[in-house]
């Protein structure tokens, strides 16, 4: 198959991985304890998870939509 036959090239292949590892690390950065039904945990709402992590993720899925988007060089 020639070059052209493919829809993505490199440049697509490793922008859409730099925005999948962007929105793991979002969701790590959301994860932790939560609270229980006998003890309060202030801890989630801290600005981490409800701030930092969204944040975080929508420039992953941005990266993502861009990676997808972007046209391929016509370079052989």
């Amino acid at each position: 198959m020639r070059k052209k036959d493919f829809a993505f090239d490199r440049t697509n292949y490793i922008l859409l991985a730099v925005g999948m590892v962007i929105i793991i690390a979002g969701f790590i950065l959301m994860a932790g304890s939560g609270s229980s039904e006998t003890a309060f945990n202030p801890d989630i709402f801290s600005a981490r998870r409800i701030k930092l992590a969204p944040v975080v993720c929508f420039v992953g899925f941005l990266f993502m939509i861009y990676g997808i988007m972007h046209k391929p060089s016509d370079k052989e």
